[in-house]
């Protein structure tokens, strides 16, 4: 055996550990040898790509994979060249350290990103020559959170929408009024829900709110979705005939989720509020908005600003948005109604669709 040790290791910015956009990353190239040994190259490398695939099968014995993938950059350092004239480098016994220093490309791509399905994944790696046919490689992934993903405007607006509902059989009407704080939150935050409810009927009606999580693979022309319930919860109900009442709910986003994902041509990670009125003996109405989770690094203080031309309809589009005037003050906030791109999803967890 010659070689002991042979492996990567980077120097934390941060207390998460995390890098974005235009970040620096050094670290070194651990080689540790029990003898001297000659080696041909020595080559450090930068990565990022996303990739999905999936398998659809067919009747018995049929099935087709589908696969895309989408790099965002590919970098190669020399860390060690043949400078001897048998192309070879002496490296003598004991432990030896390679620094090197990578600076993190500018350009708008995903965060880190991992499923059975499709990920993003940034990645550090090293390959060691020693001859034609042997040859010795190592790696470390790092956790990258996308700058690009906080280019999203009105994340700060509060959303605003509205219902209206006849019960059958002469019961009455029930109309209902729905306010979310705002769109772009961390996770850890809470949720603030205002609905007032006019309750014109003979029936109790119960407000009730579920965020769910939908995740979207693209690869040759053909879409695999999964979608799951991220948390439920209920408002104080208002009784029958009660007339106009309001009732708040606050719902703390659960700290583990992902960060949106809506710059990445194959992946799409996406998050929706369902506010909705649970009424016996009537089909529930309910008002859909789009809920943008934000990388933690995001400070609230500094984003950008707002876009005349965004709407909730922009949500999920992988073209980026054009920038425009910023909207008065007295502008309204956007309808629920404009977002209601999703289908129905349903209560189970990840639910798999094509």
């Amino acid at each position: 055996m010659t070689i002991k040790t042979f492996q990567l290791e980077y120097d934390a910015i941060n207390s998460r550990n995390t890098f974005t956009n235009g970040d620096t990353i050094n670290g070194r190239i651990v080689l540790e040898t029990d003898k001297e040994m000659k080696i041909q190259s020595l080559e450090f490398l930068a990565k990022g790509k996303a990739s999905v695939c999936w398998t659809e099968y067919y009747g018995d014995n049929q099935s087709h994979v589908y696969w895309s993938d989408e790099k965002y950059y590919s970098i190669q350092q020399h860390i060690l060249r043949e400078s001897r004239q048998d192309g070879s480098e002496i490296i003598g016994k004991g432990k030896h350290l390679f620094p090197f220093s990578f600076k993190i490309p500018e350009e708008r791509m995903p965060s880190s990103f991992y499923s059975t399905i499709g990920r993003v994944v940034h990645k550090l790696k090293a390959e060691l020559k020693q001859s034609m046919k042997l040859k010795k490689k190592t790696k470390v992934h790092f956790k990258f959170v996308s700058r690009a993903d906080m280019d999203v405007p009105r994340l700060m607006v509060p959303q605003h929408g509205c219902k209206d509902k006849r019960l059958a059989f002469g019961s009455g009407t029930v109309s209902f009024d729905v306010c979310i704080d705002k769109t772009g939150y961390k996770p850890g935050e809470a949720i603030t829900v205002t609905t007032e409810i006019n309750n014109q009927s003979s029936r109790l009606v119960k407000p009730k709110l579920i965020l769910y999580e939908r995740r979207s693979f693209f690869a040759q022309g053909r879409r695999k979705l999964e979608t799951r319930q991220v948390l439920k919860a209920k408002a104080d109900g208002v009784d029958p005939n009660s007339g106009k009442r309001t009732v708040a709910k606050v719902i703390p986003i659960p700290t583990e989720l992902s960060p949106s994902i809506m710059n990445c041509s194959i992946i799409k990670l996406e998050y929706r509020l369902q506010v909705y009125l649970d009424i016996k003996f009537s089909s529930n109405p309910g008002i859909k908005a789009p809920i943008i989770i934000l990388p933690e690094v995001l400070d609230m203080r500094h984003l950008p600003p707002s876009y005349s031309d965004f709407g909730f309809e922009a949500f999920g589009n992988p073209a980026p948005p054009t920038r425009g005037t910023t909207p008065q003050a007295t502008e309204p906030p956007p309808s629920y109604e404009t977002s209601a791109m999703y289908p129905a999803f349903p209560s189970v967890d990840y639910k798999t669709a094509m």
